[in-house]
């Protein structure tokens, strides 16, 4: 079966201090985007889609997108491989864009802008975070499932392997029954306090083994249509005022979970998540990338890609 990954790589990095999409931290200067590509593949992904912002084209493929264009899906066909550029010009005419708006408008329209590059069931990830092996593996397994209509699947991680000694990080906390997302809420400012326990400065304390998302969710091409209409009025009402407002994917799935037009199956991965929000973590994940080629789960180098092809569909 064909799928997508949609790799979300135009946000700026602000808390991080530089581009960190584009930062080398594996052993052979591998990005965490390269590791997300390599484990994609191996799981059976026909397509990757890079969500850029302006002018990033040159420098991404010149980083990984040459190379994994070369590479052999599991299908025994090429991986594709597509660019779509996250910026201001496909907005629609009855929007003004405030002369004061830099940023992107979140991770909901990164997504809507990959709309041409896709036609089959897909994955959206952020560019700057790892995910693991087996997430890849059941998420591609959980997509052969989907129907084209009113369900979507999601990687979970429990907030208390997610969270940064370094400062806050915004996470999306998940209530979750029988394996179903019963609803999803951004929470923007959440710390680990000292004494250990995790909390945020308007909710308060949270459980440490909360499910949350980071961005890890698969979805049918029809979702597309719902991520556009939910865009349009995201423009016509929090964007209008607000010059930073953020339409988030998440958001969208819990509307849509809210008015029974969605049933989400949560997947749990026993793969430990970690990222990058803060320079100061970069050692840390240079160190656990080391320790994953050495205890074999990644070859000396993934910009070899000979022995990607793991398994037949």
């Amino acid at each position: 079966m064909k799928a997508a990954l949609v790799i979300m790589a135009a946000g700026l990095g602000s808390r991080y201090g530089g581009n960190k999409q584009l930062d080398g931290v594996g052993p052979a200067g591998e990005t965490l985007m390269e590791y997300s590509i390599y484990d994609a593949i191996r799981a059976g992904f026909t397509k990757i889609v890079f969500v850029i912002k302006p002018g990033m084209e040159e420098m991404m493929r010149r980083t990984c997108g040459d190379y994994v264009a070369r590479r052999t899906a599991r299908n025994g066909e090429p991986v594709e491989v597509c660019y779509a550029v996250q910026d201001f010009s496909g907005l629609p005419d009855f929007y003004t864009l405030p002369l004061e708006r830099v940023k992107p408008f979140g991770t909901g329209h990164a997504m809507l802008c990959a709309h041409s590059c896709v036609s089959e069931p897909f994955c959206v990830i952020n560019a700057d975070d790892y995910y693991g092996v087996d997430a890849y593996a059941m998420l591609y397994e959980q997509l052969q499932r989907l129907p084209e209509q009113g369900r979507a699947a999601m990687v979970g991680y429990l907030l208390k392997n997610t969270v940064s000694e370094r400062g806050t990080v915004s996470r999306a906390v998940c209530r979750v029954e029988d394996g179903h997302l019963l609803g999803v809420k951004e929470v923007l400012k959440i710390r680990q306090e000292p004494d250990g326990t995790i909390a945020d400065e308007t909710e308060g304390v949270l459980p440490a083994d909360a499910v949350v998302s980071l961005n890890f969710w698969g979805f049918a091409p029809s979702f597309f249509g719902e991520m556009q209409q939910y865009f349009y009025d995201f423009l016509r009402n929090e964007a209008r005022d607000n010059s930073k407002a953020e339409c988030m994917l998440p958001s969208l799935v819990g509307k849509l979970i809210g008015e029974g037009k969605m049933q989400v199956t949560v997947l749990q991965s026993h793969d430990r998540w970690f990222g990058m929000t803060y320079h100061e973590d970069r050692q840390a994940v240079a160190q656990e990338l080391q320790r994953l080629h050495d205890s074999g789960v990644y070859p000396r180098t993934l910009r070899d890609g000979s022995d990607i092809v793991e398994g037949e569909n």
